[in-house]
């Protein structure tokens, strides 16, 4: 059983993940319950729910959520299960003075209280004041909403960690959502994660983005709850991805973050890249990304994301091949586990650990 396994602290010492961790339905079935269920996970931005009356609707963990800002401006988090017979109170997204159920009709206001049981005479020992939708932990940082499951888990802050004091030189708040894309991937999460957290493979498998970095420089920054990839650049082009938007005289800088269990944060001089891994079963994922920017109507923003896009797309294929071909050695009946890089793989030895341990 996964929860039985004893990790190793010691990096030098340590084996990986046993292969049957990637292929096996019951240990995402346990990541789910334990994992997932149990963590802060990014489902939206503010401007989805910019106005009291707008809403929109996610899924965590298989849970079916709803989102909405209320008529004195607080944000919420609901089941989106109606409590008569399981029916969905919203669809989509949208602008609603109250959520009703596509089913028999049942209201709600956006604070998740019950208004309205059409065609209930005669019901004996029913309080509407005993109905309300139950309510799930949401939070925010920057333009950014997050919602929890688990009451205990402790709250978003401590669990970004360091991550809002270095980033609050950039203009987060002000960004707004500019492209999202997904990408689906046959190999399981946690492979797409590994690759993430280590820059031990962007000489072999990407060449392009190795010619933009001082590889001998790269290293990886563990905390409790996330980890942070230095990348100092070595490429002089004024078009570089990374030179773009820099004040004059100012160094360039690309900050990639990781999140437990499965968001990443890229920060560049003039854009903000998000990344959420969502497994769709033991060996697929959904690989979602989503850019900021600031001023997205101002000229020449456009092409110049075009050009980012056009970069991130390239290395993003790279990635898929690579996580692809994983996922097919992790079936060979040759391989189990394998050991870390004590020089370039300690961010993914950090993910085992947190991982092992959420599973106990």
């Amino acid at each position: 059983m996964t929860g039985e396994r004893a990790f190793e602290a010691d990096l030098a010492s340590a084996h990986t993940l046993p292969s049957t961790w990637y292929r096996d339905p019951a240990v995402l079935h346990l990541e789910e319950n334990r994992i997932f269920s149990r963590t802060w996970q990014l489902v939206g931005h503010s401007e989805q729910v910019r106005l009291p009356g707008d809403y929109f609707t996610c899924t965590v963990a298989g849970e079916p959520l709803v989102v909405t800002r209320a008529d004195d401006n607080t944000i919420h988090a609901f089941s989106n299960v109606c409590r008569h017979r399981a029916g969905p109170v919203a669809r989509g997204a949208g602008h609603r003075k109250a959520l009703m159920c596509g089913y028999h009709g049942w209201t709600y206001s956006l604070d998740g209280r019950l208004l309205t049981t059409p065609e209930w005479d005669g019901v004996k020992c029913f309080e509407k004041s005993e109905q309300t939708l139950p309510a799930v932990r949401v939070e925010t940082w920057g333009p950014f909403l997050f919602v929890c499951l688990d009451p205990e888990v402790p709250p978003l802050s401590e669990v970004l960690g360091s991550i809002p004091e270095e980033t609050q030189h950039l203009p987060l708040e002000h960004m707004t959502l500019f492209k999202k894309h997904d990408y689906e991937v046959a190999c399981n999460w946690k492979v797409y994660v590994d690759n993430y957290l280590e820059g031990y493979h962007i000489p072999i498998v990407h060449p392009e983005l190795f010619q933009e970095l001082d590889y001998r420089a790269y290293r990886v920054e563990t905390g409790s709850y996330h980890s942070k990839q230095h990348a100092p650049i070595r490429s002089k082009k004024e078009d570089s991805l990374y030179r773009r938007g820099l004040p004059e005289g100012a160094a360039p800088e690309a900050l990639y973050y990781w999140v437990f269990p499965n968001l990443m944060l890229n920060l560049y001089p003039d854009n903000l890249q998000t990344n959420t891994i969502l497994p769709l079963s033991a060996e697929r994922t959904l690989t979602r990304f989503e850019w900021y920017v600031l001023e997205p109507n101002s000229p020449g923003v456009a092409e110049e994301f075009a050009r980012s896009f056009a970069f991130s797309d390239q290395v993003q294929q790279e990635d898929i091949g690579i996580c692809e071909a994983v996922q097919k050695g992790l079936r060979s009946r040759t391989y189990d586990q394998g050991r870390y890089s004590v020089l370039r793989e300690n961010g993914v030895h950090h993910f085992h650990g947190l991982l092992t341990k959420a599973l106990r």
